[in-house]
């Protein structure tokens, strides 16, 4: 098995700009293929009830730079099990007083987010007991999502996919070469290296999505008390998670139905 400090180098030498191109590769990860990077997409809408839009401020690391029906938005956004069936958002918890944590991954071949998988998996009796669903979204198809769930392992029924990134354009999660390797938060890794090496032992690249650009996105933690937004961070970088225990006590402030 590959050394963590390998698999940085790895991840960082699969993408050489970002235009258009055609990548290759010495190892195994990718074929030569010629991709297409998609930046996030601006989400303008006027805030009529009844209509589907607004605009996001991209640059919000707090939920109150978010639209007040920004739960109302992501109801209606579709994304999948990790068994393949579609699903709304609207369905993921209780739309009226359920209190749930929505953890973005980047991809479900990234290591960092194993690390976070591995991280959620711990914690989620405790959140279990307090009432809250804990979920977790990442960027590719069902099947890169079994990969995760079988080699972490983490419970399928809390693991969601959503390949071409819908959720997170409706969030404005940050997305670009320089978010996703050069960016000061992504060094936050390195002071984990323990962490990511015990989540990662049956890590396997193959988990990576078929389209190269989604590596370039990043993730983010919400916290939900049926539509309404509780909690907003943005990873600044790769590897930049919420503190688990942040998140815990923002949940344990808010009565749970």
């Amino acid at each position: 098995m590959a050394t963590i400090s390998s698999r940085i180098s790895l991840c960082y030498s699969t993408l050489k700009s970002q235009s258009p191109s055609v990548i290759s590769s010495p190892s195994h990860f990718l074929t030569p293929k010629k991709v297409c990077f998609k930046p996030p997409k601006q989400i303008t809408l006027n805030g009529n009830a009844g209509n589907s839009g607004f605009m996001v401020r991209v640059s919000s690391s707090s939920a109150a730079e978010f639209s007040t029906n920004i739960g109302d938005i992501l109801c209606d956004v579709s994304v999948f099990t990790a068994s393949g069936q579609p699903v709304l958002f609207k369905d993921l918890w209780d739309q009226n007083e359920g209190v749930a944590v929505v953890a973005f991954l980047r991809h479900f071949g990234c290591f960092c987010c194993w690390e976070l998988a591995s991280a959620l998996k711990e914690a989620k009796p405790k959140f279990d007991s307090a009432g809250v669903k804990l979920i977790a979204v990442g960027v590719g198809t069902p099947d890169k999502a079994r990969i995760l769930a079988e080699g972490v392992p983490f419970p399928m029924d809390s693991l969601y996919a959503d390949p071409e990134r819908k959720a997170y354009d409706v969030l404005g999660l940050y997305y670009g070469l320089g978010r996703t390797f050069f960016n000061p938060a992504s060094a936050k890794v390195f002071s984990r290296l323990d962490q990511v090496k015990k989540a990662t032992e049956n890590y396997t690249i193959k988990a990576t999505p078929d389209d190269v650009s989604s590596v370039l996105q990043q993730g983010g933690m919400f916290v939900f008390k049926g539509k309404q937004l509780l909690y907003a961070r943005k990873d600044e970088g790769t590897g930049d998670h919420a503190p688990l225990d942040d998140i815990f006590d923002v949940c344990c402030k808010t009565p749970v139905a």
